[in-house]
């Protein structure tokens, strides 16, 4: 970090407050009576009161107006031995006809979440073969997978038994915002609802005393709607920017999730604009729709109808959500690309005082991103800790600093702490100054290519001698091997000097649209996979699979291998061009690197 990142720093950090008539505290007071559902008049109340508030301070800013699709929850329903227990549907489930679907059901035991990263994995093992035709009853989260999986078998509804006395709005659609007309076959089309454990547990106990059928009702409405989103310009010396986000729809009033992360955004950007004048880089600051109930709606039409500007100038994507909750001091579960660990690691450190533990960034949140390839970090930043959700009997959701608030009606003002508040905004702040201010920007494409490298030899490990006489990763191999000899070079000249700022930079941007999709992204660039579990290197996530597949699908394991080859072509294809875009962009300003 230079003097002048210190100094810049320095007089962000003077500047941060949440005192009561403070900028961001005045916004979770107005979203505090504002149910700011997608599409709704209290939703465009929010995007208003957010423009007014930058009008005020001078900040330029655009409104776009996009129409998004969206499902709204209107309400659901479980009845069986004659008592009809209220629910909630998830977003994109299938409404029922009035009289409600009548089925038998059926209970599939699920595991125990142990972290908010299990809520996006399937929590059960292999599902027994008597499913179609019937109601499954489960426990947890109607999440995409699980909601998936159960249809793909054959249920014709689905009833989740959330862990505690709360019910949790959320969404089932494993389609990553607006769908495109390839995409509309995969919504889901049975009813789905969500009720209480303590409801679930005389629904469990009368299934296994022999009850004959269920019924359930949902009712959600499904279409396009307007909705606003706010963008925030301040710019710099020059047209690259930081991109900072999140959302400002909710469920309910939702002041931990996100209302928190919105004045938090506003803050930034005031803090900014006043210390324009001294930014090398530029900065925007968005605020999006759709979130809830459009799976990410509006961060995706943001991606869409910018991708080409983010693709040339965006140099790394902030997403805020949930910051400084009430008792989150632990930053144990933050979520950044390895290239940005260094900043995001010392700027908790120096602000809060201690070491985060870093997650692997998830396929959810506002990261809709990936497959332009933008280097991107935080989501959840701040957790109550461990040993005091456990004590309080809290369960893992995904958000709101680990309070089961999140995504219920109790998610009111108490949930936010301007002790927090303030702490959090000093992170946001001391890493996106980096990125601002740096000449070189601060992206170690060493740590990527460690932690792909890693993904890689366990692919490898999986490839016997016979099985590797049929499919074998020797090329990627090879391509990864040279790609980490001229990153070591290349990182090595930049330290002594030998790299020309601009040419580094840009090398930088470059690398960054190639290593992101090969770490996070199965599809195609400019397109979004859908919002279900990626491993590192998702293109090759069926390596493993093909030894067992062999012995006990021959058939399909050719099909597979067909596939496989093609998509490891392709990472192949961008670690070839990583190599190639280092040895061009800095053999002429490195003689000691090889070109041969």
């Amino acid at each position: 970090m230079s003097r002048g990142t210190t100094s810049l720093v320095e007089s962000l950090l003077s500047r941060v407050s949440f005192a009561e008539r403070s900028e961001g505290w005045s916004l979770i007071e107005r979203f505090a009576v504002l149910v700011r559902e997608s599409g709704s008049p209290d939703e465009r109340a929010a995007a208003h009161y957010i423009v007014s508030r930058l009008e005020n301070a001078g900040v330029p800013h655009d409104v776009y107006e996009p129409e998004l699709y969206l499902s709204i929850p209107k309400g659901a329903s479980v009845a069986f031995a004659g008592v009809d227990f209220a629910g909630k549907p998830p977003s994109f489930a299938a409404s029922t006809p009035k009289r409600g679907l009548s089925a038998p059901a059926v209970h599939i035991p699920a595991n125990p979440s142990s972290d908010a990263a299990d809520l996006f994995k399937s929590p059960h093992g292999p599902l027994p073969d008597d499913i179609a035709g019937k109601i499954v009853v489960t426990e947890g989260m109607p999440m995409p997978v699980s909601v998936a999986r159960f249809e793909a078998a054959g249920a014709v509804g689905q009833v989740y038994i959330n862990p505690g006395s709360r019910v949790h709005w959320g969404i089932c659609t494993t389609v990553w915002g607006t769908p495109g007309e390839s995409q509309l076959g995969l919504r889901p089309t049975t009813p789905v609802a969500a009720i209480d454990r303590w409801d679930g547990d005389k629904l469990i106990a009368a299934i296994a005393d022999g009850l004959d059928r269920i019924t359930v009702h949902t009712d959600l409405e499904e279409g396009w709607y307007p909705c606003q989103l706010p963008v925030a310009r301040i710019d710099g010396q020059e047209e690259d920017f930081v991109l900072a986000h999140g959302h400002y729809d909710s469920w309910d009033v939702g002041i931990g999730d996100n209302a928190v992360g919105d004045a938090t955004l506003l803050e930034l950007a005031q803090i900014f604009h006043e210390h324009r004048e001294d930014l090398r880089r530029s900065l925007r600051v968005a605020w999006w729709p759709a979130h809830s109930t459009g799976r990410y709606g509006g961060s995706t039409w943001f991606a869409d109808q910018f991708a080409l500007e983010l693709s040339q100038r965006c140099v790394a994507a902030v997403n805020i959500d949930s910051p400084g909750c009430w008792g989150a001091t632990e930053y144990d579960a933050v979520p950044w690309m390895a290239e940005a660990g260094k900043v995001c690691r010392s700027s908790i450190l120096s602000v809060a005082g201690v070491e985060p533990t870093r997650q692997r960034p998830l396929r959810a949140g506002d990261y809709s991103f990936d497959q332009i390839g933008l280097t991107s970090f935080f989501m959840l930043l701040s957790n109550i800790p461990q040993e005091e959700r456990d004590r309080l009997g809290f369960y893992p959701v995904g958000g709101c600093g680990g309070n089961i608030a999140w995504h219920t009606e109790k998610d009111r003002i108490e949930v936010a702490d301007r002790a927090n508040l303030e702490r959090d905004l000093r992170v946001y702040l001391t890493a996106i100054a980096r990125f601002l201010e740096d000449e070189v920007l601060p992206l170690d494409f060493r740590e990527t290519a460690a932690e792909l490298g890693d993904a890689l030899e366990a692919y490898e490990g999986t490839i016997d001698k016979d099985l590797g006489k049929v499919f074998n990763l020797v090329p990627v191999r090879e391509a990864y091997d040279e790609l980490v000899e001229r990153l070591n070079a290349f990182y090595d000249s930049i330290e002594e000097g030998n790299v020309d700022p601009d040419v580094a930079n840009e090398a930088l941007l470059r690398l960054a649209r190639i290593l992101v999709p090969i770490g996070y992204a199965q599809g195609p660039r400019f397109e979004h996979d859908p919002a279900t579990p990626r491993v590192p290197i998702p293109r090759l996530a069926r390596v493993p699979d093909l030894a067992a597949m062999r012995e006990e699908d021959p058939e399909m394991f050719r099909f597979v291998v067909t596939e496989l080859r093609r998509r490891s072509n392709q990472v192949v294809a961008g670690f070839t061009e990583a190599s190639w875009l280092l040895k061009r962009l800095a053999a002429p300003l490195v003689p000691h690197l090889s070109v041969g």
